[in-house]
């Protein structure tokens, strides 16, 4: 259980990649750049956040695809798909590809349930399907199957005089199965995610069932998933601003940032009872002291930190910059790069 002198073991970060949906371009470079930052700076893994139908990624896997050719070292992530919007066979196709690209970099991290605002989407989505559509953990298992290599179709032989297909997607990656990561917010997500041989991704949100302390839960869900895989990965992902050399501009719109997301953190959030993580602003020294506090944090190795929404290009190069050089060595991690 990590606690000061227990040093991390991989350092990572999410972001949402946004952009200006009047002229999108150079919101999709400025992600590019981050990531390149990202690797020259060290961090062990980069992770894009997948969101459809608003100005962030809805295509993590093309713009991962264009990041294997701008990157060496850095592993690669989605924090995570939604697999209601996906056909999973497709979807392995895409992601072996961009693996094989990528020299076996991909960490592909998925998650199950309704589409968001399901009623306003299901006729542009499933116009002949949406009331025979699965959206449950099925979904994930189908994806798995094809991933690691199992039967995708009843036909494998030659057809014509050039055709040679496949019963399997095509191409496959083997060590892509090994890499397949599940985003949980309940103790059952990460329970099947472990008994599914999947490593485990939390974030700052999560259902508050057994309790109402976040750190709490999180950390619950660790052990649930340990309890079923004992040798899979787990990362632990919170909003973490440090403000060593933040300016005094930059630092009271980071402060002025967290104070209106507090509320939310309160107390569980709507129906599914949510329970939002507190972000971490401060000095690494101020924040690596709350980690070590975090009843979650002490379950993990490894983090991958969510960078804000909506902040200028310069906040997230100060942010990353100081995550690298100054927050990750006070958690006693070393660069990779």
């Amino acid at each position: 259980m990590p606690a000061p002198g227990t040093p991390l073991d991989q350092l990572g970060f999410l972001t949402i990649g946004t952009f200006d949906p009047a002229d999108p371009g150079p919101g999709h470079e400025a992600t590019l750049a981050m990531v390149e930052l990202g690797e020259r700076l060290g961090f062990d893994s980069a992770w894009l956040r997948h969101r459809h139908l608003q100005p962030g990624i809805s295509s993590p896997v093309a713009v991962l695809a264009a990041l294997t050719q701008r990157t060496r070292r850095i592993a690669l992530g989605t924090a995570v798909t939604p697999l209601a919007w996906e056909n999973p066979l497709r979807l392995a196709e895409d992601l072996a590809t961009v693996d094989v690209l990528s020299g076996g970099r991909l960490n592909p991290g998925v998650s199950v349930g309704p589409p968001m605002h399901w009623d306003d989407v299901r006729e542009a989505l499933y116009p002949d399907t949406a009331d025979r559509e699965d959206f449950s953990y099925a979904r994930v298992e189908r994806l798995l199957r094809f991933v690691r290599g199992e039967r995708a179709s009843t036909f494998v032989g030659r057809e014509g005089v050039v055709e040679e297909w496949s019963d399997r997607v095509q191409p496959q990656s083997p060590g892509l199965a090994g890499r397949m990561w599940y985003g949980g917010a309940s103790l059952r997500s990460a329970a099947w995610a472990g008994e599914h041989g999947m490593h485990l991704l939390t974030s700052s949100v999560v259902k508050a069932e057994e309790a109402e302390d976040f750190a709490e839960v999180q950390a619950s869900h660790v052990q649930a998933f340990r309890a079923a895989n004992p040798t899979g990965r787990v990362s632990q992902g919170l909003v973490v601003i440090p403000t060593d050399s933040a300016t005094p501009e930059q630092r009271a719109r980071y402060a002025a940032y967290v104070e209106a997301r507090t509320p939310r953190t309160t107390a569980p959030q709507g129906p599914a009872r949510l329970l939002f993580a507190r972000d971490l602003l401060g000095s690494s020294e101020e924040i690596a002291e709350a980690l070590y506090a975090h009843a979650g944090f002490r379950e993990v190795t490894e983090v991958v930190f969510a960078l804000p929404f909506d902040f200028a290009p310069e906040d997230y190069v100060q942010i990353l910059t100081d995550t690298a050089t100054r927050l990750g060595p006070a958690l006693g991690w070393r660069s990779g790069g």
